[in-house]
C-alpha cells in the first residue's frame, strides 16, 4: 500500500482499484518516493523537476510519460504565465506533477478528497483513461475561458484603435504577445492528444468504460477549435498593428504638413522684417524725406510679398495640400 501522506505536498485519492497521485512543487525527495515505488525513469523524474521542458510523450512496458503546458490565471510582466505537467499514467495508477498553479486541476483533485463517492467516479471513473480524460478535459475548457478574454481584449482594441486621443500600441503589442504564445503551447498540445487517442487510450481503459476515444476526440475538437480562433485572432490582431500604424503615420504626416505649410507662408512676413535693417527708406525713419520716390523699393518689396503668399495658398490648394490638412 502506497502511503505518501506523511511528506507535505504529495497526496493520493483512491477509487475502487485506481490511485491518483497528485504532487505540488515537486522536490527530489517527493519524486524518489514515487520512483522506487512504481520504478519510474530516471531521465522522466529529471524531466519533471525542470519546470520548463518541451511538450513529449514516452511509452514503457507498464505506463507512459507526458510533459504538457498549460496557461495559467496568473501573469507575468503583463504576459500570460505557462506551467508545466508532467503525468506518469499506467493501467491502475496515474500521477499528476505540477506547481500547483492550474486551478482546474487543483480543484479537480480536492474535488475528489471530499467524501463524495459521486465526485470520484464521475471525475475518476473505472479506468486511468477516464481520469486522463477528466483532467485533460477540464485544462482544456479552462483555455477556452481564456480565448474568450482574448476575444473581448480584441473587441475592445478595435473601437480604440480609431480613436485618436487613445494610445493602443503597447495594448496590442502585449495581447499579440499573448496569442503568439499560445499558440505555441497549443500546437504541440494538439498533436500530443491525437497520438494519446490513437495509441494509448485503448491500453488505458477496460470494459465497464464506453467508447473512451469519442470522449478525446470531443477535446481534440476542443483544441482543434481554439488553435482555429488563435489563428483568426492573430490575424485580426496583425490587421489592427499595422491599421494603427497608418493611423499614427497619417496623423504625423498631418502635423508635419501643416507645420511646413505654416513655415513657408512665414517665409515673406520674416523677409519683410529683415527690410527695416536694410539700407531702404522706411517709414518714420528719421533719415527719410517723406517724399513718395523714397517709399517705392518698399511698397514693391510688400507687393512681391503678398503675391508670393497669394500663389503659394493658390499652389497648395492646387496640390491639394490645404485639403489633407482640414481632413
Amino acid at each position: 500500500m502506497f502511503t505518501p501522506n506523511h511528506i507535505k505536498g504529495i497526496e493520493k485519492v483512491h477509487n475502487n482499484n485506481l490511485l491518483w497521485i497528485n504532487i505540488e512543487k515537486p522536490t527530489r525527495e517527493k519524486l524518489d518516493i514515487i520512483s522506487n515505488r512504481f520504478a519510474l525513469h530516471e531521465l522522466n523524474i529529471e524531466d519533471c523537476l525542470t519546470k520548463n521542458h518541451l511538450p513529449k510523450i514516452d511509452r514503457y512496458d507498464d505506463h507512459i510519460f507526458i510533459i504538457l503546458q498549460f496557461p495559467t490565471t496568473q501573469k507575468e510582466r503583463n504576459a500570460q504565465k505557462f506551467s508545466q505537467l508532467s503525468l506518469f499514467v499506467g493501467k491502475n495508477f496515474l500521477i499528476t506533477i505540477h506547481q500547483g498553479d492550474l486551478k482546474p486541476l487543483v480543484e479537480l483533485f480536492q474535488s475528489c478528497k471530499e467524501d463524495n463517492n459521486n465526485n470520484k467516479q464521475n471525475i475518476i471513473g473505472n479506468s486511468t483513461g477516464y481520469l486522463l480524460h477528466s483532467i485533460l478535459d477540464g485544462l482544456v475548457d479552462d483555455l477556452l475561458h481564456i480565448l474568450i478574454k482574448i476575444i473581448g481584449n480584441i473587441d475592445d482594441i478595435e473601437d480604440a484603435v480609431f480613436d485618436d486621443k487613445v494610445a493602443v500600441v503597447k495594448e496590442i503589442a502585449i495581447l499579440r504577445r499573448e496569442i503568439i504564445t499560445l499558440r505555441r503551447i497549443m500546437l504541440p498540445l494538439k498533436r500530443i492528444m491525437v497520438e494519446i487517442t490513437s495509441r494509448d487510450v485503448k491500453k488505458l481503459s477496460n470494459a465497464e468504460d464506453d467508447d473512451l476515444i469519442s470522449y478525446f476526440d470531443d477535446v481534440n475538437d476542443h483544441i482543434s477549435k481554439v488553435i482555429e480562433a488563435l489563428e483568426e485572432s492573430k490575424e485580426t490582431i496583425e490587421i489592427y498593428k499595422d491599421t494603427d500604424f497608418m493611423l499614427s503615420t497619417e496623423k504625423t504626416n498631418k502635423i508635419l504638413s501643416f507645420l511646413t505649410i505654416l513655415f513657408t507662408l512665414s517665409i515673406p512676413v520674416t523677409v519683410i522684417g529683415t527690410f527695416f535693417g536694410m539700407n531702404i527708406h522706411m517709414p518714420f525713419s528719421t533719415n527719410s524725406s517723406n517724399t513718395i520716390a523714397d517709399y517705392i523699393p518698399m511698397v514693391i518689396i510688400i507687393v512681391v510679398s503678398i503675391v508670393s503668399v497669394i500663389v503659394m495658398i493658390w499652389l497648395f490648394k492646387k496640390l491639394g495640400w490645404m485639403d489633407k490638412i482640414k481632413s
